[in-house]
């Protein structure tokens, strides 16, 4: 029987969460050993990389690889969860961003900096993920992070930022958009999200629900 193993590139769909996505492939390949190098959260689109059989033993080389996303932030609101998916806390609708304003505020935001880890999130504090402890609406330490991100392009319009960023393993796109949030004073949250590229790896190779669904093992897998 042939050996099942290397990496699949899928352009995840808005909804599944990436768990999710592992066990399509899962089942259709008919294997255990599977895995993913790095997650998106549901509502986030993009690249995603399965990783199966032997390949699933390189996971903390993909893991650490830099990511490009692209993404709109959407200023005057703020969510608790930092991105459209929360409970709205605030809203602002009377205010005008000036480009100048928001180019000097990602300048603040480029190359090595310290970000924070959003209350909903898998980082653990003592054992337990910050995101049980909001949930339950008690009290989230304030966790940091050292990242490092390079603003590719963007774009205002009204009251929302369109733009491509290439950062670090490990950045929260969602704690980029609260901090302009915070720094323009009339708050921000992430609208949506789609990776690009993981490393070398770039979306527009990746298999869409419609083209995985219909092709088989061995044009799916890419050898490592």
């Amino acid at each position: 029987m042939k050996e099942i193993s290397g990496l699949i590139l899928l352009d995840k769909p808005s909804g599944p969460t990436s768990h999710d996505m592992v066990d399509r492939v899962r089942r259709k390949l008919g294997i255990s050993k599977i895995g993913h190098a790095g997650t998106l959260d549901p509502s986030a689109t993009g690249l995603l990389i399965i990783l199966a059989g032997r390949a699933a033993k390189k996971q903390s080389e993909f893991l650490h690889m830099d990511k490009v996303y692209s993404g709109t932030v959407l200023f005057g609101i703020e969510t608790d969860t930092w991105d459209m998916a929360g409970n709205v806390i605030s809203q602002v609708s009377d205010f005008d961003l000036k480009k100048e304003e928001i180019e000097k505020h990602i300048f603040s935001l480029s190359g090595e900096i310290i970000q924070k880890i959003p209350p909903y999130s898998a980082v653990k504090k003592n054992g337990v993920p910050l995101y049980k402890l909001a949930r339950k609406n008690l009290p989230v330490p304030q966790l940091e992070k050292k990242v490092k991100t390079e603003w590719i392009s963007w774009n205002l319009s009204g009251k929302e930022l369109f733009f491509r960023v290439k950062c670090s393993s490990g950045t929260y796109v969602r704690s980029l958009a609260q901090e302009l949030g915070l720094k323009t004073q009339v708050k921000a949250v992430l609208k949506d999200l789609r990776r690009e590229k993981i490393g070398p790896y770039d979306v527009k190779d990746a298999f869409d629900e419609k083209s995985f669904e219909s092709a088989d093992t061995d044009s799916l897998l890419k050898p490592l």
